[in-house]
């Protein structure tokens, strides 16, 4: 049993840190990441690191998850429609939710996304969709979204995902130039891409295309 207490002394060194924004701290300290890890790394779930979740995938570290969503959410309401690319362990999805967006995510492997789909109903969250499916062309048949999220890295941002944003809308993406990669925030006018800059980060690379079952590592 994890004490409620270890999530709130994660959320203090979030905000130590240098994450502001009350509701993002609010909704990472309600929601219970040990739930989307491996039993086995329960113990350190709320350590503000990544972890493994099998496939070669990551749960992402709680302060690039926190860093991602004050981007969305600065001067703003929160977003009503999110698309998110790369469910994962659907850790951020369910955040995204417990703000109180309608949230579709894509997830190219198979695995994860019936896991996701398991974990998410039977924690009662009914305003979130999920799809097997390439997520580099986003969701189409859902749009337009208040909000987009990738949560792998992509060397440029995709056209496709801007068809697909409302004007106003904000897309929050890491960025891989040259080896390295950075976390950015893309505001969009309808025409053009407002681009700012929010910091280092490690992703593992957007993949196109899709897995249905995965032998070896689960």
């Amino acid at each position: 049993m994890i004490s409620p207490r270890t999530r709130g002394r994660m959320v203090l060194r979030l905000r130590a840190a240098g994450i502001r924004d009350e509701r993002v701290l609010d909704v990472m300290n309600q929601v219970p990441r040990h739930q989307f890890v491996a039993q086995a790394l329960a113990g350190r779930a709320y350590e503000l690191v990544s972890l493994p979740i099998g496939y070669g995938q990551t749960i992402s570290q709680p302060w690039t998850v926190a860093r991602m969503m004050e981007a969305i959410l600065e001067n703003n309401p929160v977003p009503r429609r999110i698309l998110e690319i790369g469910t994962g362990s659907a850790y951020q999805t369910a955040l995204l939710a417990e703000l109180g967006a309608e949230v579709f995510s894509v997830e190219r492997i198979g695995p994860l996304h019936h896991h996701a789909e398991k974990l998410l109903t039977r924690m009662g969250y009914t305003q979130v969709h999920l799809l097997h499916g390439d997520g580099s062309g986003g969701w189409a048949e859902q749009a337009p979204y208040d909000a987009i999220v990738i949560t792998a890295a992509v060397p440029c941002a995709l056209a496709p995902l801007y068809r697909q944003l409302r004007p106003g809308g904000r897309l929050v993406m890491p960025v891989e130039e040259e080896g390295r990669q950075h976390l950015q925030v893309s505001h969009w006018d309808g025409q053009e891409a407002r681009i700012s800059p929010l910091g280092d980060c490690f992703f593992v690379p957007l993949l196109t295309g899709t897995v249905s079952l995965v032998s070896g590592e689960c």
